[in-house]
């Protein structure tokens, strides 16, 4: 079993901030209910503030809203979205080098 995962406050609006940075406003979309799935990165975030974030990558065209999700077997995925998760990761890593506070 996996405790609850809990973000900080302080480094979810450190990602926000840079994911609508990074990628523009209309790229981030904090989700209106928590998830309900177990999470081993809750382990991680017990021990070390930090926020867990997910890269959308539904078909273009397709609802985000009603899509199946990442397990299902139903699932189709944008493989274009990859660069722009990378590009978000390599940014947080740098602004988390030179960012003390």
């Amino acid at each position: 079993m996996y405790p609850v995962t809990v973000n900080d406050h302080a480094e979810a609006e450190f990602a926000a901030h840079t994911v609508r940075e990074a990628l523009g406003e209309e790229r981030f979309a904090p989700l209106p209910q928590p998830l309900h799935g177990s999470e081993d990165f809750s382990r991680v975030l017990a021990e070390i503030p930090g926020a867990m974030l997910t890269l959308g990558a539904p078909p273009a065209g397709a609802d985000p809203e009603h899509s199946p999700n990442n397990h299902s077997p139903l699932a189709e995925f944008d493989d274009a979205v990859l660069a722009d998760g990378a590009a978000v990761y390599a940014e947080l890593a740098a602004r988390r080098l030179t960012h003390t506070g």
